[in-house]
């Protein structure tokens, strides 16, 4: 029934059988594709034939069965990939040490995707200074959307090897427990905890 319209009586939606369609849809979308979290639900209901006012699961449910994805079909590939985004955000967040830079998203909590984006925090006097800082530092980027009222501006690195979302935030902002969509607080962590958990990850692979 993918791509058309269901009977209105399968289109209940209480059904836990639809939510849970919905969800490892939504979950094949972010791990393959690289999609947000709200784009890939929008775009399985639509896959399902389902009206776009169905209701949508939450992210945290969306988030397990990613990793379950994962951990099924793209296990050494996903573990190789989180190590490389993890170093590159480090050496990135080392460059943009004047500006308090945090990990955030996906790269962070480990479910990371084939294209993922680093997601990282910044929290200049201004977006002006954070913008001369990286064109002084030779660090290509173009702007991207803000997706809060929160957020100054977004710098986009497109880079293959570090792509990286730069959100740039006032310094107030360093000290407030930042939500996402679903009201979750988004975990965050400094270049010390990075480079830890790192280190922590690699201790368990065992050696070749």
């Amino acid at each position: 029934m993918s791509r058309r319209s269901r009977p209105a009586q399968v289109q209940n939606s209480h059904s836990p059988s639809l939510r849970s369609e919905i969800v490892h849809a939504a979950a094949r979308l972010i791990a393959e594709d690289g999609f947000d979290y709200g784009l890939a639900k929008r775009k399985a209901v639509r896959q399902l034939g389902l009206p776009e006012n169905f209701p949508l699961p939450g992210n945290a449910e969306v988030e397990v069965a990613v990793r379950d994805y994962q951990a099924i079909y793209q296990e050494d590939e996903h573990a190789e990939r989180i190590v490389e985004l993890r170093h590159a955000a480090i050496d990135l967040m080392h460059r943009l040490a004047p500006f308090s830079p945090y990990l955030t998203g996906s790269v962070l909590e480990g479910t990371a995707g084939r294209h993922a984006r680093i997601d990282i925090l910044l929290f200049p006097d201004n977006a002006k200074e954070a913008e001369i800082f990286l064109l002084d530092m030779g660090i290509p980027f173009h702007h991207g959307n803000p997706k809060s009222e929160r957020v100054e501006a977004v710098f986009v690195i497109d880079d293959e090897d570090m792509p990286a979302n730069l959100i740039v935030l006032a310094p107030r902002d360093e000290r407030v427990a930042l939500k996402g969509y679903d009201g979750r607080t988004r975990a965050r962590a400094k270049v010390e905890a990075v480079e830890a958990l790192c280190a922590a990850t690699e201790a368990t692979v065992p050696a070749i």
